[in-house]
């Protein structure tokens, strides 16, 4: 029973949806509506599902003291904690933080406190660390060692040659070439990687509905 419901609402559910985006029809798009309006009430149970793994698995690796535990503090603390203040110190009643922002005198929850300065800041240095990620790869996969990597440097350098000032100095042709590159090389490799994700995805969706893929039912897929 644990496997063969899950798996019953699953092959239903999956096939009945997408046959429903091929029929043109009132009855059809009632039924597309009536889903819609239940998926956010069942999102909310999956809300509450994962805080409560998340939660059973940070308390147990603090109780094991297990490797790197102390961070486990870092996401239950704000878990939690920033609910809680938001909900007993809203907006509204809260007691806000003064900001002062061109000038003016702005109130600020705690919630919102906690957005601006840990949660932007947080994001800002991850992506900042991001491009200086994206610069050494770059770096390390330009070195012309074969003949694919070489195409690769010269159809790069042709790009951002084009896409700066100095390129057109260099060269009028710059600007055109680095434009063809992107409108035709480049986008057709965009298609077909597009493509190929989406049969993949295709072919995924297709073995979860008819049950050869049961690795989403966890213990119980077994």
């Amino acid at each position: 029973m644990k496997r063969s419901i899950p798996l019953a609402i699953v092959m239903v559910g999956g096939i009945l949806f997408m046959i429903q985006y091929f029929i043109p029809h009132q009855h059809s798009q009632t039924l597309f509506d009536y889903y819609t309006e239940w998926a956010p009430i069942v999102g909310a149970f999956a809300l509450v599902l994962g805080v409560g793994s998340l939660s059973r698995l940070h308390s147990h690796k603090i109780k094991r003291k297990a490797k790197n535990w102390q961070y486990s503090y870092a996401v239950l603390i704000p878990l939690f904690g920033v609910p809680i203040f938001a909900l007993m110190m809203p907006e509204s009643i809260g007691g806000g933080i003064m900001q002062t922002m061109g000038g003016d005198r702005t109130t600020q929850g705690v919630f919102d406190f906690a957005y601006m300065n840990v949660q932007v800041p947080i994001q800002a240095t991850m992506f900042s660390l991001l491009a200086f990620y994206i610069a050494s790869a770059a770096f390390r996969a330009f070195r012309a060692k074969s003949a694919l990597a070489t195409v690769l440097l010269l159809s790069a350098i042709i790009v951002m040659l084009g896409q700066v000032p100095i390129g057109e100095l260099l060269g009028k042709w710059f600007p055109k070439v680095g434009l063809w590159i992107l409108r035709y090389p480049n986008l057709g490799a965009k298609r077909a990687i597009a493509l190929g994700v989406g049969f993949g995805m295709l072919a995924t969706q297709l073995k979860i509905i008819f049950g050869v893929e049961r690795n989403w039912l966890g213990g119980a897929g077994e």
